[in-house]
């Protein structure tokens, strides 16, 4: 969509709120390009993921990286942290960590008359960027503990409930789940997880500067590009962005067809378990207005659709105990949803 599409009428309310839409977004694309740049700095060979993962931050999602251990996950967070001026915290998680270990818990206390009183110690979820690492290392009980602060920013602990701050994300890292001594997440939480985005080893050339840049005697460190403020600024234009209606119908058409009750195909019919609920589509919908404005457009383009269904999708679904078997794997339905759009 051209510029001139919302400028040919800037005399009335209606032209003049498209006019400052497309400066509104011109300024944010210019600012996300200076993100970009100071990320990429520090993070080498991971164009892709990190370009999910700023997507995931404007449409105000959590996301879910996994890779084996040494890919730069950890050190992608703290990143981002520090680019965005966030209070980030991390949380290793372990088998025996207690879901006290992030929420916080009450002590009882003593004050100098005598009396009584329980207070209430925040743990590390009170904060604006929740590192949680290796969460699949953590028992079910403890990544249960994390439900309601990804979904309603508040958790409640004996009985009263403590808001978040105002931006709150999480972003995860998983191992993959045939390493020993991990817990596959429930549904429930996966389905939170506005995106899974894998993590894979760089190619030749960012490896080589990778070594060459962090075995020095200096190390780059990365920079304060945004605030909070102006990140929760961008979370707001992004839900501005308009959408046209050929893309709501492929993002409906794709996120339909990949439920078996409603499917025409037949391969999801038989091989998918269960498929993507409506929040599959929400995500969708933001994950493209987000990509629209990374890029300086003013509005998605079925492209992008196809680009971001993947990671949106494939930890919403499941195949089938036969699909398995077969050797079949969900980016090959994916594939199949995608077909007619591509």
């Amino acid at each position: 969509m051209k510029t001139s599409d919302y400028s040919d009428d800037t005399n009335g309310p209606e032209g003049l709120v498209k006019e400052n839409l497309v400066k509104d977004v011109e300024t944010l694309g210019n600012k996300l390009r200076l993100v970009r740049q100071a990320v990429g700095e520090v993070i080498f060979g991971q164009e892709q993921v990190v370009e999910r993962t700023l997507i995931t931050l404007l449409a105000g999602g959590h996301a879910l990286l996994i890779g084996v251990p040494g890919l730069a996950k950890t050190r992608l967070v703290e990143t981002l942290g520090t680019v965005f001026g966030l209070d980030d915290k991390r949380i290793q998680c372990t088998p025996d960590l207690m879901p006290a270990d992030i929420l916080g818990s009450e002590v009882l206390e003593t004050d100098e008359a005598g009396r009584r009183s329980f207070r209430f110690i925040p743990g590390p979820v009170f904060c604006q960027l929740l590192m949680a690492d290796e969460i699949n290392r953590a028992s079910p009980r403890t990544q249960s503990a994390l439900l309601q602060a990804m979904q309603e920013q508040r958790v409640t602990v004996a009985g009263q409930a403590h808001g978040l701050p105002t931006p709150f994300h999480v972003l995860a890292t998983q191992n993959p789940l045939e390493q020993e001594g991990t817990y596959p997440l429930p549904e429930a939480q996966l389905d939170r997880f506005f995106m899974e985005i894998d993590v894979d080893h760089p190619d030749l050339a960012a490896e080589r500067q990778m070594l060459l840049e962090t075995t020095g005697a200096e190390q780059k460190q990365p920079k304060a590009v945004m605030t909070p403020a102006e990140l929760i600024a961008a979370q707001a234009l992004v839900r501005r962005v308009p959408v046209g209606d050929k893309v709501v119908d492929a993002i409906l058409s794709i996120v339909r067809s990949g439920r078996p009750e409603h499917s025409e195909l037949e391969e999801v019919r038989n091989q998918v378990a269960w498929g993507p609920g409506p929040r599959a589509s929400q995500a969708l919908m933001l994950a493209v207005r987000a990509a629209a404005v990374m890029d300086g457009r003013y509005a998605p383009s079925i492209d992008d659709v196809v680009t971001l269904t993947p990671p949106v999708l494939r930890h919403r679904m499941a195949l089938s105990f036969t699909a398995r078997a077969e050797g079949v794997t969900l980016d090959d339905i994916i594939g199949r949803l995608l077909a007619p759009h591509r």
